[in-house]
């Protein structure tokens, strides 16, 4: 991997993921998936299938999950509706932040960056969720999945979040999980560092195209 030197960026701004990147998430998922499939007289699906399905947005996890269950592509609606209840009931209950993450923000802070957390969860699951674990004092934006017309790994959430912050792409810190995270920072023009205990589909983010790879959030401060 090609070293990119940060300090010559002149970073004004970092754009953070959530799901895989902040929060621990997969417990959640595995509880509110697992009463949606209840509800439709279909067994839970295997803690392993959601880690490695997580990262798209609720629409695709949900209609994943259906097919893994073999249910029908018609139970989709009957499943939205019944997957945005229990996900409301259990939001951050069986989900906890990643060692350093606090941390990682807070030293953002001090150097003066401005911060917004960018994720494909909806936008009122992700505020509740930053509050419930302690960290939404320091995001300046908050946007989920339908927060804008298309979703990462599209550039448009990057570009419009940049646009919010009033930082300019290049100046603008992508930190994310997954190749989602890297495809839409790339595409937006944002540099971008990857953690390496995320989801990412199930796959190692090394080889993603990342310009670094971390083990913490608060690892990040000594490359800035």
């Amino acid at each position: 991997m090609k070293q990119t030197d940060f300090r010559r960026l002149g970073l004004q701004a970092a754009i953070v993921d959530l799901d895989g990147t902040m929060v621990d998430t997969v417990g959640d998922f595995e509880v509110a998936l697992a009463r949606t499939l209840a509800d439709l007289g279909r067994p839970p699906v295997a803690r392993d299938f959601i880690a490695a399905t997580v990262g798209k947005g609720s629409e695709h996890l949900i209609r994943r999950t259906l097919q893994q269950a073999g249910a029908p592509a018609a139970d989709y609606e009957r499943a939205w509706e019944r997957y945005q209840h229990h996900y409301r009931q259990i939001n951050g209950l069986h989900s906890a932040l990643f060692a350093g993450v606090a941390e990682g923000l807070q030293r953002l802070r001090a150097r003066g960056l401005r911060l917004a957390c960018l994720t494909n969860k909806p936008t009122a699951f992700a505020r509740p969720l930053l509050a419930a674990k302690g960290v939404a004092g320091y995001f300046d934006q908050v946007f989920g999945g339908d927060a804008f017309a298309r979703q990462k790994p599209d550039p448009l959430p990057l570009l419009e979040t940049c646009k919010a912050l009033g930082s300019t792409p290049a100046t603008t810190l992508m930190v994310g999980d997954s190749s989602n995270d890297a495809a839409a920072a790339r595409a937006a023009g944002c540099p971008v560092v990857l953690v390496s205990y995320g989801y990412n589909h199930g796959e190692p983010v090394v080889g993603v195209g990342a310009d670094a790879v971390i083990d913490r959030l608060d690892e990040l401060d000594r490359l800035l």
